[in-house]
This record gives structure tokens, C-alpha cells and sequence, in this order.
């Protein structure tokens, strides 16, 4: 296994009274694919926005990077923000914008680049998922879900990032499109786009086809964490339950 990039150590999360995450700890090596399943409202999300620095844990410790982010400010978690790149349920495009101009954003934020190499790279990352220049005056409403997950994915990339995190790919979409969120991951990690990924998910399936770990979070704590093979026979009552039910 290579190094680690993100580190979870003895996280705690609540919300009101509420406890959602129960002293969470992880470690995302460097060219793995981490996939973090759960059911709903398991905190799942709440584990990706607290890696992403989105929101802060109430104890623990939080190291991406080498680096601890649990107390930083928004000014300092820039830098390492600009290293990683956040895909979320929704695509999360800007609906005014096309979809050049919404893949662009990262890149008119961090970098100062003449327009023909934004475009240049826009049409790149955007071949990399799929879609061809055709896209690029449209908005997002006239796009398939497919397509508006595609979008979300290469604007990811566009900045180059050194680790995905993924927040539900597949949902919302139906089987077809699923399968095809699913294998663009895949391939995408296996022609070294993006070699490590952090992915959560309630779809089975999804995990079947880009995990190289998996970890299953029930009752805000990890009931199981290992290969596929391992957690798909796991002993734990409720990681059988739980998987079973997904299979369903």
C-alpha cells in the first residue's frame, strides 16, 4: 500500500444532539480507490465534507496531506483544497452557465491562463470523460443526468487534482447510467487520471467495479473495513444485513 494521503483519526461529528459520527477512523493510501459505504443518513457525506474541509469535527483529528486541517482557516485550507477535487450528488453546476464555462471555474479561480489554453484544456478533460465540443454552449438543463455527471467529474479533474472524493456518483441515476458513471471511474483510475479516490455510495454495484477498499459505516463507526472479498464476507451481522440489502 502506498503512503497516506488522508488520515481520520478518532473523528466525532454531531449535529444539534445528535452524534453522527462516533470516533470515525480511516486512511486513504495513495493509489487506491476507498470506497465508503452506508445507508442513509449514515454519514457518509458528513465524512467526505470533513476531509474536504467543508465542515469541521467536533473531536479528532483530520491529516490530509501530511497535514492536520481540523483547525484552519479557510484561507489556509486553500492550498490544500486546490489539491483535491470534490464531485457532488448533484453535479452542483452552475445552472446560468455552460457547460464550457462551468468546467472552466476552477481554472479562472487558481490559475491565470490566456482563454485558448482554457479552452484547450476544457476540451480536454471533457474528451476524458466522454463528451465532445458539441457540449460545450450548452446549459445544464439541456444535458442528460449522465451527462451533467460527466461535467461535474471533468470539472473535477480540470485542475489536476491528487485525490477525488466522489459523493454518491450514481445518484439519481437510472441503471444504464449508473453502470456508465461506474466505468468511467474505473477507467479513469486505471489510465492514471485519477489513481486515488475517495468514493461514498449506498450502490453495490458501483463498489463491485471501482473499489480497491471498502468500508462500511453503520451506526457512526466503520462495522467493517478491508478488500471487496473481505467485506462482501465479512461475519458482523449488520455488515451482512447491510449488504444484502443493497444486493437487492
Amino acid at each position: 500500500m502506498g503512503d497516506s494521503i488522508i488520515e481520520v483519526i478518532d473523528v466525532r461529528k454531531s449535529f444539534d444532539t445528535v452524534e453522527v459520527l462516533h470516533g470515525l477512523s480511516l486512511t486513504l493510501h495513495k493509489a487506491e480507490t476507498l470506497v465508503v459505504m452506508g445507508g442513509s443518513g449514515s454519514g457518509k457525506t458528513v465524512t467526505l465534507r470533513l476531509v474536504a474541509g467543508l465542515i469541521q469535527p467536533d473531536a479528532g483529528q483530520l491529516r490530509v496531506f501530511g497535514r492536520n486541517i481540523e483547525a484552519l482557516s479557510e484561507e489556509e485550507l486553500l492550498p490544500i483544497r486546490r489539491r483535491m477535487g470534490y464531485v457532488f450528488q448533484g453535479a452542483a453546476l452552475f445552472d446560468s452557465l455552460s457547460v464550457h464555462e462551468n468546467v472552466a471555474y476552477p481554472l479562472r479561480e487558481h490559475a491565470r491562463l490566456r482563454e485558448e489554453e482554457i479552452r484547450r484544456r476544457v476540451v480536454h478533460f471533457l474528451a476524458l470523460v466522454g463528451l465532445g465540443e458539441d457540449v460545450l454552449p450548452l446549459l445544464p438543463a439541456e444535458l442528460s443526468g449522465g451527462m451533467r455527471k460527466r461535467v461535474g467529474i471533468a470539472r473535477a479533474l480540470i485542475i489536476e487534482p491528487e485525490v477525488l472524493l466522489f459523493d454518491e456518483p450514481t445518484g439519481g441515476l437510472d441503471p444504464t447510467n449508473s453502470k456508465m458513471v461506474g466505468g468511467l471511474i474505473a477507467e479513469l483510475r486505471d489510465r492514471g487520471v485519477c489513481a486515488t479516490a475517495m468514493v461514498v455510495t449506498h450502490d453495490l454495484e458501483l463498489t463491485k467495479t471501482v473499489a480497491t477498499r471498502v468500508a462500511i459505516l453503520i451506526g457512526g463507526r466503520f462495522a467493517a473495513v478491508g478488500t471487496l472479498d473481505e467485506v462482501l464476507h465479512a461475519k458482523d451481522p449488520a455488515v451482512a444485513a447491510f449488504l444484502a440489502g443493497e444486493a437487492r
